[in-house]
């Protein structure tokens, strides 16, 4: 017999407890302040998101300008230091506003939770307008006080790397855009912070990490989008044909990661299909 019959024969004395699925459409979220919160929370922590990010790779490819006098390609913080912003800053917002609006900071990220249930429609098509808007207005920040660098180092838009197609380009979106969601399901298990009580504290961790491990991989391709909010952030101030040529793959793909990381975590690692079926049986 193994663990999960274990758990499945002994249902009741479990030590842990899902949460009940969210409703499809919750009008009552929209007379409670604590929803207008979390949506404040989620434009502000994209918002902070895109300012130190698209600030980073401008600045590098500043110091790294083979045109300006006394620069070489040694200078500069180098992918590595970009990966590990992309992923710090996530770390940081995500640990700040967690309890708030469950850190999303991200339409992938909240279009996997919504697929999983674990968010109204309401709140996710909200969660998605105020990401969006604070990745502009972070991006306008970082273009209203360094323009002419902005402008000269193309403004940390997302584009597809000369040499590669577009279908590798949305491939590397799916493959990065699912290890992100399949670590947020993962790092925020109820079945796992119940045998493990550190975990609630460590999720940000595992989760900006693997956006730093998702950067180092995907930056050469596409300059790493897995979030459409960042990549529309930088294409709507810098406004340039290339980005919005390559925009529909830094949607498209993440939205396929995300919604194959709620089905393989939901459906798969927890068997939700399974135990909503013995449910059933034992009710009939």
């Amino acid at each position: 017999m193994g663990k999960d019959d274990i758990e499945q024969g002994e249902y009741s004395a479990k030590d842990y407890h899902d949460p009940p699925p969210a409703p499809l459409i919750d009008v009552e979220e929209l007379a409670k302040w604590s929803f207008y919160r979390a949506l404040i929370a989620e434009f502000i922590a994209t918002l902070l998101f895109l300012y130190v990010t698209v600030l980073t790779v401008i600045g590098y490819k500043s110091q790294t300008d083979p045109n300006k006098p006394g620069t070489n390609e040694c200078d500069g913080v180098g992918i590595l230091g970009i990966a590990w912003a992309f992923g710090g800053m996530i770390f940081i917002l995500v640990y700040c506003t967690a309890g708030i609006s469950g850190g999303h900071i991200n339409p992938a990220v909240t279009f996997g939770l919504f697929l999983a249930r674990k968010v109204s429609l309401i709140r996710a098509l909200l969660y998605m307008v105020a990401q969006c808007l604070g990745a502009i207005c972070g991006v306008g920040l970082v273009k209203a006080f360094q323009r002419s660098y902005y402008v000269r180092y193309g403004g940390g838009a997302n584009e597809l790397s000369t040499g590669y197609n577009k279908g590798t380009g949305l491939g590397a979106e799916i493959i990065g855009t699912f290890v992100l969601v399949y670590t947020v399901f993962s790092a925020t298990d109820p079945k796992r912070n119940a045998r493990d009580s550190h975990v609630p504290v460590l999720a940000p961790l595992p989760i900006g990490f693997a956006v730093f491990m998702v950067h180092l991989a995907t930056i050469p391709i596409t300059g790493t989008g897995i979030n459409p909010a960042r990549s529309l952030g930088a294409a709507v101030i810098y406004n340039n044909d290339k980005a919005w040529d390559d925009q529909w793959i830094f949607w498209v793909g993440p939205f396929i990661g995300a919604a194959i990381a709620a089905f393989y975590h939901q459906y798969i690692l927890r068997a939700a299909a399974i135990k909503a079926l013995g449910s059933f049986r034992s009710n009939a």
